[in-house]
């Protein structure tokens, strides 16, 4: 049974495919320009993107390639980029930079990367390469610079500007707990609701609650590292290797296939044109009993969390 053609419509009216590519970690210019070729090529219609990966353009480039040769139509694709904490005080110069960038009059859908405004150390405040800022103190490097006079209520709420303006047809939030998003929800001048939250979630980070909170307001999960991330064991778990084995298709393509039976986005990522047309094109339909199996895996091997960067003091996933 094939999902890659499956469509999801937003609390907004407006139709996201469930599969995607996901764009983070691709790096190296001419791979990256070409998987998204690629990937429309195979037939993804969804690529998703951010300011802070630092590939926007290459992934406009990717875009306008095939969108030249006839593959596709800009209609026909569903773009979502992300504006950085150092951005969140700048949103409107945010995402005509990234749309300068991603050479596209619109975005298909704009989140909030973080939950955190950070401060920028730059001539151009909103330059999302400036990611790590200036470090809170000596004894923690890897913590950002947090702007606390700023919060991501205020920058949800000039998003919605955006939408108005047509810079984004849809917006929405990213890595967003429950308690965040009940913060934004009671603020009075609260009026568009988030299309999706965009968050962490694999068989070892299955996310039951806040998927559940976020399907009662009506608000689309988006599944990013849904094979885990850098160093994951997940595509070495000896269950995932079985059901694998036993449907012939790869563990990466167990999890993807979970992922849509959940019901929700699902964004692998890949530079590699093989994987990118397995993970699209190689989906089974898993069993009662194997969908069970995954879904119970965080209680066999332990929940697992690998994107996890340091805003303190703001906390994050609380």
């Amino acid at each position: 049974m094939s999902f890659n053609s499956q469509i999801i419509t937003l609390n907004d009216g407006n139709k996201i495919p469930q599969v995607g590519l996901g764009t983070w970690q691709n790096k190296n210019s001419e791979a990256t320009i070409d998987s998204v070729y690629q990937a429309i090529k195979i037939g993804y219609r969804h690529i998703d993107t951010a300011a802070i990966y630092g590939n926007e353009e290459e992934v406009g480039v990717g875009i306008k390639k095939a969108i030249d040769e006839g593959i596709v139509k800009r209609e026909d694709l569903f773009v979502t980029t992300k504006l950085w904490g150092t951005q969140q005080r700048l949103s409107q110069q945010a995402i005509k930079q990234s749309l300068e960038r991603l050479q596209l009059e619109y975005v298909d859908l704009y989140l909030i990367h973080w939950p955190v405004a950070l401060k920028s150390r730059t001539i151009d405040p909103s330059d999302p390469k400036n990611y790590l800022c200036i470090p809170m103190n000596p004894d923690n490097e890897s913590a950002r610079d947090v702007d606390v006079n700023w919060t991501f209520v205020d920058t949800y709420l000039a998003l919605q500007h955006l939408k108005k303006e047509g810079l984004a047809k849809s917006i929405g939030v990213s890595n967003f707990s429950i308690n965040n998003l009940k913060e934004l929800f009671k603020h009075p001048l609260f009026k568009i609701k988030p299309v999706v939250n965009q968050v962490e979630i694999h068989p070892l980070l299955p996310q039951d609650e806040l998927i559940a909170f976020c399907k009662e307001h009506d608000i689309v999960c988006e599944a990013y590292s849904p094979l885990g991330s850098t160093s994951s064991p997940i595509l070495t778990n000896e269950t995932l290797v079985s059901i694998a084995e036993k449907l012939k298709i790869d563990v990466a393509q167990v999890c993807i296939s979970w992922a849509v039976q959940r019901g929700y986005v699902v964004l692998p990522k890949s530079s590699q044109v093989e994987r990118i047309e397995r993970n699209f094109n190689n989906l089974a339909k898993l069993s009662d009993e194997d969908f069970a199996t995954v879904s119970a895996l965080k209680e066999k091997y332990g929940e697992k969390r690998f994107v996890k960067p340091d805003f303190t003091p703001f906390k994050v996933f609380e």
